[in-house]
C-alpha cells in the first residue's frame, strides 16, 4: 500500500506548459489544471499574459485551444 494512496495533492498540482501565443506566434506559459474537479481538468488555472504583446488568456480556457511548443 502506497503512502500517499488517496492523496489528492498531485492532482490539484498544476502543471506549467509553453504554448505559441495565438495572436503573435511567441512563446507564452500557461498553468493548467491535470485533474481535481472535472470541470477543471485541462484548463487555464488563471489569466495568462502574452509577454510580447499583450494578449491575456482567461481562466478557465482549455489548454486544447493553444498550439504546444
Amino acid at each position: 500500500m502506497s503512502i500517499l494512496a488517496g492523496c489528492q495533492e498531485g492532482k490539484l498540482t498544476p502543471k506549467l506548459m509553453e504554448v505559441k501565443c495565438p495572436k503573435c506566434g511567441q512563446v507564452m506559459e500557461i498553468f493548467v489544471y491535470m485533474g481535481g474537479d472535472a470541470g477543471l481538468t485541462g484548463t487555464l488555472k488563471e489569466d495568462a499574459k502574452c509577454e510580447t504583446c499583450g494578449y491575456v488568456a482567461a481562466e478557465g480556457t482549455p489548454a486544447s485551444e493553444f498550439e504546444p511548443c
